[in-house]
């Protein structure tokens, strides 16, 4: 699990906390690559991408991928193949989908068996975030649904896919699912982060990693402050 502690604002660098994101059903390989390169000229640490472009060679990256994305509405059994292909494929973290529509019935057990068919099969020295989707849910919702992701043995609660018309990530839910999950989960924001105020609110209410897409421009923020972009990040 990597480690969940929480820089102070001032002077945040938002490159180690990022996860370089680029999950377009339409985009290929070629582009993939272009992304990864991106990454690296950013000294960023970490790209999240399709499981089926995973790249050969992230040079030094960890390789973020995704099951039962983006609607969580997949037998079980789908998602635990696709996490348990996901790490010979190269990847180091798997950023799974809750059964959204379990959730919304509140079929507790029925979350708490898709969750754990698909830890079962994750390696423990892999990452395993579980995506909530919880601009789509209730406040209670969000404090059940987070609670048994931790129970399940999620390294993360995720804020969201960014696919959803609920929404993306917001300070509130942040705040709320750090609040449920404690200092040993970390909680990661994603979906509609594109600025470096958004971000560093996003931190301060208790986010430890970040989903972004549009990297490099929130990162013209951070040049903007003073913090300086590009270059070598140290590894997890």
């Amino acid at each position: 699990m990597s480690d969940h502690a929480l820089p102070t604002s001032a002077g945040v660098d938002l490159r180690v906390m990022i996860d370089h994101t680029l999950l377009t059903p339409e985009v290929t390989a070629v582009e993939v690559g272009a992304h990864v390169r991106e990454a690296i000229d950013l000294g960023l640490r970490a790209v999240c991408v399709r499981p089926t472009l995973i790249p050969a060679d992230a040079y030094g990256l960890r390789v973020v991928t995704v099951c039962g994305f983006p609607s969580g509405a997949h037998d079980s059994r789908v998602k635990a193949l696709e996490a348990e292909l996901a790490p010979s494929r190269g990847a180091d973290e798997i950023d799974m989908v809750v059964d959204l529509g379990a959730v919304k019935s509140h079929d507790w057990i029925a979350v708490r068996r898709d969750l754990d068919v698909v830890r079962a099969v994750v390696p423990r020295e892999k990452t395993l975030k579980v995506i909530i989707e919880s601009a789509a849910l209730s406040d209670d919702e969000i404090i059940r649904s987070s609670e048994i992701g931790a129970e399940a043995g999620a390294d993360y609660i995720k804020t969201s896919t960014g696919y959803h018309p609920a929404g993306g990530a917001s300070v509130s839910a942040v705040a709320l699912i750090a609040r449920v999950v404690g200092p040993h989960v970390g909680v990661k924001a994603s979906g509609g982060i594109r600025t470096r105020a958004q971000a560093i609110a996003l931190v301060n209410a208790g986010a430890s990693r970040l989903g972004v897409s549009s990297t490099r421009a929130l990162l013209a923020d951070d040049a903007a402050e003073g913090v300086p972009v590009g270059g070598d990040a140290a590894s997890y």
